[in-house]
């Protein structure tokens, strides 16, 4: 396969321009067809598990289509614990048997594969997280499609670089290019996907640029490969089936929206404490780790019954469960049928039931259980707002909108995706102020708490980069502001005999000395060390010289190169000192650069800019 696709690319002409479009294609393909079994099998899970046994079939967004008809079973609600128990169990047992890299959210091993791993996911990781996370999500686990098709997407661009042999750099670009293509086909938004990918993978302001257009590339041949399971009409509507419309007139209406940034940045720190506290508390359980996600399961499906006998059997209280998406949906229309009381107690009731579900090792991930956090918490301010101000706050489920992309750009520190993102879910356009306004609130206040534990803040602090790094610090420097101009440095005449040399030796302490004719033009240079194959050997003192000493072939540095060039030739003959030439006198000798002092320059260097970024 290897061989015909570089042979396909050399027919073409494709190997540079071109190459990362075939290979993106052939990374969107494969993740669309992935996408479409990890869709389709999560509904057979919830058909056949909660459907057949409890009676119960989770309402959907406006846009997702039943593959599968209603259950003739009446509901049980308690069948919904023992339902969710037993696919916890089934789901820890596949997972930490075959693959435990494939347990909880699936983002962070995304993340930790890009930075520390070279790219590098094992080939069974995408078909154990595709079946963990439909049986985790189709029998109620609180969690969302975004993680598990991630790691699905980015297991299989990893795979294809492996198989084609590229290199490290281009494995984890096509890592990369497979995780946007997985999350923009699943939720259609290949745009969203693209960005998310160059995003997620760091907690600062920064983005992993060359993944963009690959990423993007991918995104779009996924999501249409996705796209032609859904029935015609809805293949190009957003997830939740109707674009909302709504508006932004005043500014005054800023200060609502920046009330509901407050709410959402302590809910999102309670969030992520929630969700780690949970982590360790079940890593600490004295019991195999295939049996945590039953347990975590069992304790999310408890919380789903208290939530549901609380609110008198309004199903709609079981969002805290599954992904919630029909009561969200129904949130983002008309939030006023739903309630203040309802939708305060599902955002913070969903925090615990995600934490219970993933914290455990269930397979899910954390985009989705954020949206209806953020969601249900925007509609109550939204609400609240209406009530004491309806003169400013005239559409509530606006707010819905706008908590939906703040709550998640906080805790996943993507606040360019997640925008993109809820635009493409809800199809709504005229919230971009206020979502901007609350998005950059969150991501600067929770700059502390995270949900994704393998971010690093810039590509400064990623292995991946790390030489990149050193490149650029080394290109920003010049041999001449680094080389000591004044320092003396003993020339040998090409004529010096070897006894004089050896007598020169003996009366200092320089290490390289560079050979001059007699105008004094540098043609050769020798060590210390070079001259002791001699010292035992006296009857040639007075016959060698110099010259016969030298080594004619050197390498040197002009003052205008950059460090990156000087570090090479220190590397290319493991040299600790190179000769300094004057580039408008050739063979003049201006000085000596000492490598000690390149390593020097590159640590000052490399210190400034830290304390630039920790000040800045």
């Amino acid at each position: 396969m290897k061989d015909a696709l570089h042979r396909f690319l050399d027919a073409f002409d494709m190997r540079v321009s071109g190459r990362w479009f075939v290979f993106s294609i052939l990374v969107g393909i494969a993740v669309g067809i992935g996408a479409i079994v990890f869709y389709l099998l999560g509904q057979m899970v919830v058909r056949y598990s909660l459907g057949e046994f409890a009676g119960y079939m989770p309402p959907v967004a406006g846009g997702e289509r039943a593959f599968f008809g209603e259950p003739d079973t009446p509901f049980r609600p308690w069948m919904i614990v023992l339902v969710m128990t037993v696919g916890g169990l089934v789901s820890g047992v596949i997972v930490y048997w075959l693959a435990p890299e494939a347990d909880g959210a699936g983002g962070n091993t995304v993340i930790d594969a890009f930075h520390n791993r070279r790219g590098v996911i094992r080939p069974r990781v995408p078909v154990i997280k595709t079946i963990a996370s439909a049986i985790t999500l189709g029998t109620g686990g609180s969690g969302g499609q975004e993680g598990p098709i991630a790691l699905v997407g980015a297991g299989m661009g990893s795979w294809l670089g492996t198989t084609l042999g590229l290199s490290h750099r281009d494995r984890r670009i096509l890592l990369a290019a497979g995780m946007g293509a997985g999350v923009g086909a699943i939720f259609r938004a290949p745009l969203a996907g693209a960005i998310f990918a160059g995003e997620i993978l760091y907690s600062d302001a920064d983005l992993e640029a060359d993944v963009i257009v690959p990423a993007a590339t991918s995104s779009i041949v996924a999501y249409s490969v996705f796209t032609q399971i859904l029935p015609q009409g809805t293949r190009f509507t957003p997830l939740f089936g109707r674009e909302l419309h709504h508006t932004f007139s005043s500014p005054i209406e800023l200060f609502p929206y920046a009330f509901l940034a407050v709410l959402l940045i302590l809910a999102g720190i309670l969030y992520v404490v929630t969700f780690e506290r949970f982590g360790v508390w079940f890593r600490q359980l004295p019991i195999i780790p295939h049996l945590r996600p039953a347990i975590g399961a069992a304790l999310a499906g408890l919380l789903g019954m208290a939530m549901l006998y609380s609110f008198g059997g309004d199903v709609r209280a079981l969002a805290v469960l599954g992904t919630g998406y029909g009561t969200l949906q129904q949130t983002l229309m008309e939030s006023a049928a739903v309630g203040v009381p309802l939708l305060l107690s599902i955002a913070l009731v969903k925090i615990v039931t995600t934490s219970l579900t993933i914290g455990s090792g269930g397979s899910g991930g954390v985009f989705g259980p954020s949206m209806i956090i953020g969601g249900c918490l925007g509609a109550a301010v939204g609400l609240a707002f209406h009530e004491i101000w309806p003169s400013v706050v005239a559409e509530p489920e606006s707010f819905a909108v706008v908590g939906m992309a703040g709550f998640f750009a906080g805790v996943a520190r993507a606040p360019i995706s997640t925008i993109i993102m809820v635009r493409a879910l809800t199809g709504d356009f005229g919230l971009l102020v206020p979502t901007m306004l609350v998005t950059s609130l969150t991501f600067v206040a929770c700059s502390r708490w995270k949900l994704y534990r393998r971010q690093v803040p810039t590509r400064m602090d990623s292995r991946a980069h790390r030489g990149d790094f050193i490149v650029d610090v080394l290109e920003g420097l010049k041999v001449r502001d680094v080389y000591e101009q004044g320092r003396k440095i003993i020339l040998i005449p090409e004529g010096m005999t070897l006894d004089a040399i050896i007598h020169c030796l003996a009366e200092n302490n320089q290490h390289y000395f560079p050979v001059v004719d007699a105008q004094e033009r540098m043609v050769g240079i020798f060590t210390d060390d070079d001259v002791r194959s001699y010292l035992f050997d006296d009857s040639i003192w007075s016959l060698a010289v110099a010259s016969d000493v030298m080594k004619s072939k050197f390498v040197s540095v002009s003052p205008d190169d950059d460090l990156n060039t000087a570090l090479k030739r220190f590397t290319s003959m493991n040299l600790d000192e190179l000769p300094v030439i004057s580039p408008d006198e050739p063979g003049r000798l201006m000085g000596m650069l000492r490598r000690k002092e390149t390593i020097t320059a590159y640590n000052q260097k490399l210190m400034e800019h830290k304390q630039a970024a920790a000040e800045g």
